[in-house]
């Protein structure tokens, strides 16, 4: 098993991640991670409030299954 996906048991199967949820399993930093969200190659957050931007999980094990399938 790849490290990614070793990582990727660790999410819970539903529910929203926030910025720092999301840097502690992807190992980017923030400003690439929205550096991709911006070009695309990251999923979209949403917003709950005006101060709360959240990721759905569902599209963090999307990205990262698609990831381990390119290499």
């Amino acid at each position: 098993m790849s490290a990614s996906l070793a990582r990727n048991s660790t999410l819970p199967d539903t529910g929203f991640l926030r910025q720092p949820q999301v840097l502690s399993v992807i190992p980017i930093s923030k400003s690439t991670l929205w550096r991709r969200v911006t070009e695309g190659t990251f999923p979209a957050p949403m917003k709950l409030s005006p101060r709360v931007t959240v990721w759905r999980v569902e599209d963090v094990r999307r990205w990262i299954e698609e990831q381990s399938a390119q290499q």
